[in-house]
């Protein structure tokens, strides 16, 4: 890489960065240099130039500390908004008028600023309207006080003043919150993908590595009296590790899919090697793509906690599709296990997946023994957003 090559490469990260980081937000100091439009007034002050020099002086001193005051609260939404903002802004509006009557010349000025001060505060759809009365009024207040032809002058200042100052901090706020709602919408986008992946591999290795485990123990069993059902479920946990890969290369990219068939196939398969019956009934039309994949998981994640926790001899596996709904039961003959406690992520996850669907999921012993799992879905698939597209793990 050339230096020419590097200096844009440098140039371009900070670019990049500048975007992603505007600084701090705006203050009242933005405003404060506008002071220096009291200047004149000032002047005349210390020239001897203004009658009743003290008064003046009062004057103006209110003025820039009501200023001061109302331009620091107008970058806080609620403290421009309140009643002692505009009570301040009011009072500055009086001291505006009395000085420009009183003094005439370079006190007019103040009205732009104040303009300005009303712009900053008062945004909204009104501000149009109150910024044409406000210059209508300080034009009519120079024309009698210094002739008409300086009365356009001064009403369009303060018109001017009161809209682009508006115009221009509602932008720089709206430029804000758009960055903000942008970095909180990234941020969640994170979050969202990071809790699939999360999720994704928990379901993935939790069902996988059970069945392995529950196939390893089985081929150590019958190493001794029959090498080829051990080789046979040697051959079923290479498979099995196999298709892990490929689901976990598909979880990465997050683009996997269940399907129930599949499901049913692998769910006989772990559970006669784990000793346990298996009985699967199907009936009804064909489901949706989509349903088929919520119902695999469950099919997935209950026989795998028949598997590991329930120590059954028989599981029974039952999915009914008649008329707009479908019923999927898991009911095993074993010792009922503990639900999980309110707010954990298993059983909780995947009921709120299933409530998006339209459905519902049901978890719990059975009346006659063992644990019964129970899911319902609608027929046709309801519509889910890409963040929603995978379920998390039931545990039981």
């Amino acid at each position: 890489m050339t230096w020419w090559a590097r200096a844009r490469q440098r140039r371009s990260a900070r670019c990049a960065r500048g975007a992603g980081h505007a600084g701090p937000p705006p203050t009242g100091f933005a405003l404060l240099p506008w002071l220096l439009m009291g200047l004149g007034s000032f002047s005349n002050l210390l020239q001897g130039k203004a009658e009743n020099p003290w008064i003046g002086g009062l004057g103006l001193f209110v003025f820039n500390s009501l200023y001061v005051y109302v331009t620091f609260r107008a970058f806080d939404r609620e403290k421009r908004q309140s009643l002692p903002t505009r009570l301040a802004l009011l009072t500055m509006g009086l001291v505006t008028t009395g000085l420009a009557v009183g003094y005439g010349g370079n006190w007019l000025l103040f009205f732009p600023l104040l303009g300005l001060a009303t712009g900053a505060t008062l945004r909204g759809r009104h501000l149009g309207r109150i910024g044409l009365l406000l210059a209508a009024y300080a034009a009519v207040l120079a024309g009698l006080r210094e002739g008409w032809r300086e009365a356009p002058n001064i009403g369009y200042a303060t018109f001017l003043s009161c809209m682009v100052t508006a115009a221009i901090l509602s932008l720089s706020e709206a430029v804000r919150e758009l960055r903000a709602a942008r970095e909180e919408l990234a941020r969640r986008a994170v979050e969202k993908e990071r809790l699939r992946f999360s999720r994704d591999l928990h379901d993935l290795l939790g069902h996988t590595l059970s069945v392995i485990v529950v196939k390893s123990e089985a081929a150590r069993r019958l190493a001794g009296r029959d090498l080829d059902a051990a080789l046979a479920q040697i051959g079923d946990i290479e498979s099995v590790g196999r298709q892990a890969l490929t689901e976990i290369r598909e979880a990465v990219t997050g683009y996997r899919e269940g399907s129930l068939s599949t499901e049913l196939t692998r769910a006989r398969s772990a559970l006669a090697a784990a000793s346990v019956e298996p009985v699967v009934r199907q009936s009804g039309a064909p489901l949706a793509p989509q349903t088929e994949a919520l119902l695999g998981w469950v099919v997935r994640e209950a026989v795998t906690n028949v598997v590991r926790h329930s120590r059954a001899t028989r599981c029974e596996i039952t999915v009914e599709s008649a008329g707009e709904r479908v019923r999927l039961t898991v009911t095993d003959n074993g010792t009922p296990t503990a639900a999980p406690a309110p707010g954990g992520t298993g059983l909780t996850g995947l009921t709120e997946r299933l409530t998006t669907a339209g459905g519902s999921l049901t978890a719990g012993p059975a009346p006659t023994g063992g644990f019964t799992v129970t899911a319902e879905l609608p027929a046709a698939p309801v519509d889910l957003g890409t963040e929603d597209a995978i379920p998390v793990a039931l545990e039981s």
